[in-house]
């Protein structure tokens, strides 16, 4: 199946009015028991995702379907490979129930806010109770570099993106006319 084309909030022109609207709104839960709408969405979100070597996480709303759903690597950072099903988890209407230690700052990049990196500040240890991709209750733990790729596509799901935190961005030098434009520079 081709995949669906990642949502972005701007392109070479400048701000992409659609596809904002599309990944500013917050997502609505999915119904459970799973319906057939729903796990079509959940594969179409695999699909998609499995099909990329460059994301650690993709937000069903990045390819425009507005529910709460997420898949994300679960190891396999570091290879630019394809992903096959042990790599990565689902989470269907994912909550994180608990977060703890204390907030780690590093640069995030997002397939939504392309060429621009920012500094996030996220728990490394958090607790999500969710459903799994088979529509199952599950309540996982997950540390470090996972934890946060989750928190980063659970903002996904209530229409928060990097650009709205306040850390430092970083950008190629080749594109500070587009970022000046889009963020207001000098």
């Amino acid at each position: 199946m081709a995949k669906n084309r990642v949502l972005t909030l701007w392109d070479e022109e400048g701000v992409n009015e659609k596809d904002t609207a599309v990944l500013r709104k917050k997502s609505a839960e999915v119904p459970v028991p799973l319906d057939k709408e729903s796990r079509s969405a959940v594969q179409t979100l695999i699909d998609s995702f499995v099909g990329r070597d460059d994301a650690s996480g993709l937000a069903a709303p990045q390819i425009g379907i507005s529910k709460r759903i997420i898949v994300f690597r679960n190891k396999g950072f570091d290879e630019k490979r394809k992903v096959t099903p042990d790599d990565f988890e689902v989470l269907i209407n994912p909550r994180i129930t608990q977060a703890r230690g204390e907030k780690v700052t590093m640069s995030e990049g997002c397939l939504s806010c392309p060429e621009i990196q920012i500094e996030v500040s996220r728990f490394p240890e958090i607790k999500v109770r969710a459903l799994n991709a088979q529509g199952e209750k599950i309540s996982k733990r997950y540390l470090n570099y996972v934890a946060r790729v989750i928190q980063h596509e659970i903002d996904h799901l209530d229409g928060k993106l990097i650009v709205d935190y306040e850390g430092d961005i970083y950008y190629p030098k080749s594109k500070e006319k587009l970022f000046n434009k889009l963020f207001g520079g000098t």
